[in-house]
């Protein structure tokens, strides 16, 4: 059986998770009462369709819970101290190679262009940006 570890879940996260999806919910009661207007919904049919969209909900939290702790830092985050290889001469911004991925890159400081190929250090990313220095041989 997959162990799904959801003790380990900060109350935070489920709270979030409530709360976004309340605006869905009332989204399918009001489209459930312009329907009624038009064909007569049995009141087991009504209560059904929300029942089931609430199990939805449930049984989805443990696949997407993490796209709901914003405050942990992703994978994303976890790639400054990293290196990666200038694709394109960096003056000021190109592409680099970070784990066999391209991403947009700016130089960080004043000096000389980074070269294509050259070794580079990521120091912070800002969306899909990463700002990076170039890689000094004794690190």
């Amino acid at each position: 059986m997959m162990d799904l570890k959801l003790r380990k879940i900060p109350r935070p996260i489920y709270l979030r998770y409530i709360l976004l999806n309340i605006p869905a919910l009332a989204a399918v009661i009001l489209i459930l009462n312009i329907i009624q207007h038009w064909v007569v919904l049995p009141a087991w049919l009504f209560w059904s369709i929300l029942g089931f969209w609430i199990i939805k909900d449930v049984v989805l939290f443990p696949v997407v819970w993490r796209a709901y702790d914003w405050d942990r830092p992703g994978r994303s985050r976890s790639m400054i101290g990293e290196q990666g290889v200038a694709r394109d001469r960096l003056a000021p911004s190109g592409y680099v190679r970070v784990r066999g991925e391209l991403w947009r890159a700016e130089k960080l400081g004043d000096g000389p262009p980074i070269e294509a190929g050259q070794s580079v250090k990521i120091i912070k990313m800002e969306g899909l940006t990463l700002f990076v220095e170039q890689q000094n041989a004794a690190d």
